[in-house]
């Protein structure tokens, strides 16, 4: 209670006092542009992804738009040492995706480098994961999938740059008939997803599926 009052948690938006529980206030919160996506039906997420890759299904929380809370909020939960926000879009996730009779077998995320792990200190996405997890009783794996070569965030990538994701990754297990959701935060180009989507598709009779953050349309 001291700390609470010596060091009042703000609102990452607006800068207000809030309950050091919460990244935003509750007026922030209503400027989130949640994407009201039905997992298993046709959606701008699985449209993207299935130029790509075979996809099942695909689900995202939140438009990832310039100068918008969520953009805020997954550059405070990867940057700025605020892991514990993947925990609360993970249930902002529960509160509005639906499996229905098409709950995947594995959740998988995707691998930062050894390297950046270990300048970051953590994966942004596992929290989320482990918490989506728990709620829907689906099983984790973090080391499905490795990164094979070290580079700059994707944020600092130009486009082009985006695009060489060419032996990037590759499987630390043998995985087969299972149907796996790939999880990962922000969706731009889809390449980083369809890279390690043809990993797990070529290794064995497995569907893949995609869960993220935002799509940044």
């Amino acid at each position: 209670m001291m700390l609470d009052i010596l060091f009042p948690n703000h609102c990452i938006r607006c800068n207000r006092i809030i309950d050091a529980n919460f990244p935003v206030c509750n007026l922030c919160f209503d400027q989130i542009h949640f994407t009201h996506n039905d997992y298993s039906e046709h959606n701008f997420v699985k449209e993207k992804c299935s130029l790509l890759f075979p996809i099942e299904n695909a689900f995202a929380l939140m438009q990832f738009e310039k100068e918008n809370v969520s953009r805020k909020l997954i550059h405070e939960l990867k940057y700025r040492n605020r892991e514990k926000i993947g925990k609360i879009l993970a249930k902002w996730t529960t509160e509005r995706l639906d499996f229905q009779n098409q709950k995947p077998d594995l959740l998988v995320t995707v691998p930062l480098h050894p390297r950046k792990l270990k300048e970051r200190g953590y994966n942004q996405l596992h929290l989320f994961a482990e918490t989506l997890s728990e709620f829907y009783a689906i099983p984790f794996d973090h080391d499905v999938m490795k990164r094979n070569h070290y580079s700059k965030a994707q944020a600092l990538k130009d486009k082009q740059n985006r695009l060489k994701t060419e032996n990037v990754f590759s499987m630390t297990k043998n995985i087969s008939g299972k149907h796996i959701l790939l999880i990962d935060d922000v969706f731009t180009t889809g390449n980083t997803l369809a890279s390690i989507a043809w990993e797990i598709l070529k290794s064995g009779d497995n569907k893949v599926s995609v869960l993220v953050m935002a799509i940044d349309e």
